[in-house]
C-alpha cells in the first residue's frame, strides 16, 4: 500500500471559534494521538487531505503526517463531516507501527448478476455493505470482492463465506448476513391478496351449503301435505254420513 504524506501545522489555539476561523482559510483542525505518546492538537490543509484519502486506500490510506518535522505514520480515524455538504470538519490521526496490526472497515464489493435474479426475478439485498479487519496497515485491502453469480432465491452469503486474504483476519461473527437474494416485496403482496381473495371464496361457498340445508331440513317431505289433505276430507265425509 502506497503511503501519503501530508503537512500538519501544531495549535496553539482550541476552541469552535478559531476552528471556524480555520475552516475559512481552507485549513481543518485534527488531532494526532495513539501509540504510547501524548496528543498533539494539528491542522492540515483540505485540499492536501481530501487527495490523501481519496485514493484507492480510501480512508484506510497509510498518511506520514509531518508535524513540523516531524513524520509520524498515521491512519484516519473519526472523520468528522458537514452535514450539508459533506466537508471534513474534524478528524483523529491514529499513529501507528508498520510491524504492529490495527483494526480496519474495509468495503465488501458484490461481483456478478445472480441466478435467482436473473431467471427467477429475485433481487440483491445488502444486509452489510463493510467488514471488519485485522491486518497490518500495508496489508489492508481496498476492499473485498465476492462472486454473487450463482446465488439463488433465498440463498444468504456470510462472513464465512468471504474469500481468506493472507495477514487478514475477519473481526464480525461468521454467521453475520452479507447479502441475500430474495423476492420483491410487491410479488409477496400480490401472493398474500390471491391468498386472502381464495380464502374468502371459500368461506363463502360454505355459508351458501349451510344455507342450503337449513332450507332443506325446513320444507315439507313430500307426499305430507297431500296426506294430510286426505285425511282431512276422510273425516269430513265420516261425519256427513252420521247426519
Amino acid at each position: 500500500m502506497a503511503k501519503d504524506k501530508l503537512q500538519a501545522t501544531k495549535r496553539t489555539s482550541w476552541g469552535s471559534p478559531e476552528s471556524r476561523r480555520m475552516r475559512r482559510t481552507g485549513m481543518v483542525p485534527a488531532i494526532v494521538y495513539g501509540h504510547k505518546t501524548g496528543a498533539t492538537s494539528v491542522s492540515v490543509d483540505a485540499r492536501e487531505l481530501y487527495g490523501a484519502l481519496h485514493t484507492e486506500a480510501g480512508l484506510n490510506a497509510v498518511i506520514n503526517l509531518d508535524v513540523e518535522g516531524t513524520e509520524v505514520t498515521t491512519l484516519a480515524r473519526e472523520v468528522q463531516r458537514d452535514p450539508v455538504r459533506g466537508d471534513i470538519i474534524h478528524l483523529d490521526f491514529i499513529r501507528i507501527s508498520l510491524t504492529e496490526t490495527v483494526t480496519a472497515e474495509v468495503s465488501v464489493e458484490y461481483e456478478g448478476v445472480p441466478l435467482g435474479v436473473r431467471d427467477d426475478g429475485g433481487i440483491v439485498e445488502t444486509i452489510q455493505a463493510t467488514v471488519h479487519i485485522e491486518a497490518l496497515a500495508t496489508n489492508i485491502p481496498s476492499s473485498i470482492t465476492i462472486d454473487i453469480t450463482d446465488m439463488t432465491i433465498g440463498d444468504v452469503l456470510r462472513v464465512s463465506d468471504l474469500p481468506r486474504l493472507e495477514g487478514v483476519e475477519y473481526l464480525d461473527d461468521e454467521e453475520a448476513g452479507l447479502v441475500t437474494v430474495s423476492v420483491p416485496a410487491a410479488v409477496i403482496s400480490e401472493a398474500a391478496e390471491e391468498e386472502e381473495l381464495l380464502e374468502g371464496e371459500e368461506v363463502e361457498e360454505g355459508e351458501e351449503g349451510e344455507e342450503g340445508e337449513e332450507g332443506e331440513e325446513g320444507a315439507a317431505e313430500p307426499g305430507e301435505e297431500g296426506a294430510e289433505g286426505d285425511s282431512a276430507e276422510g273425516k269430513k265425509a265420516e261425519a256427513e254420513e252420521g247426519r
